[in-house]
């Protein structure tokens, strides 16, 4: 019996355009597994502030779409910068907007997080914190193995910003043929 194919989504957690994070976000269909795609999700630069007033006056029409897109996706790949030691605030106003939508959709979905940084531990602390949100989010969080790209300045191409390390590229690609597995089960 053949096996479905899949279709992830991505939601970057940064906001500059040199992101090492946002390459890594572009790469990722070239590296994905046979069977399953992988398409960019819209800017969390588009949601404002989290406001309780603004939710009672509507859902933004960004975060209505980012929703649906998530719900209609067999899986979130989260990847993100870490902030000091923590989540971007851009990430975390998102995920507080998508939470409080109707049929919340981060729940039982398969999440994927990947972080990097300059820094050696490769945004190991954001992505811990952000596994603490989606234990209550219900999201199934993908465990192993983690991808945190440490020591991110040399692995990007300067003039491109494209992804060049190839020991990284093969990493990510046996995480996201892990991932594909996990998703399925």
């Amino acid at each position: 019996m053949a096996q479905q194919n899949l279709h992830f989504v991505t939601l970057l957690g940064s906001l500059r355009k040199a992101s090492f994070n946002g390459a890594i976000a572009r790469a990722l269909p070239n590296l994905a597994p046979e069977g399953a795609t992988i398409a960019p999700l819209g800017s969390v630069r588009d949601f404002p502030h989290y406001d309780a007033d603004l939710q009672a006056e509507g859902f933004p029409a960004a975060v209505a779409a980012m929703g649906a897109a998530i719900r209609a996706a067999d899986g979130v790949i989260i990847v993100s910068p870490e902030y000091n030691y923590s989540i971007p605030g851009a990430l975390k106003n998102a995920i507080d907007w998508l939470s409080r939508l109707p049929d919340q959709p981060f729940k039982a979905k398969p999440v994927l997080i990947q972080s990097a940084s300059p820094g050696a531990f490769g945004g190991a602390r954001m992505q811990y914190q952000l596994r603490q949100c989606f234990v209550f989010l219900d999201g199934r969080v993908f465990n192993a193995p983690e991808v945190m790209v440490g020591g991110a300045t040399g692995k990007f191409d300067q003039d491109t910003g494209d992804l060049t390390d190839q020991g990284t590229r093969d990493f990510i690609a046996k995480q996201l043929a892990a991932f594909a597995v996990f998703a399925r089960g």
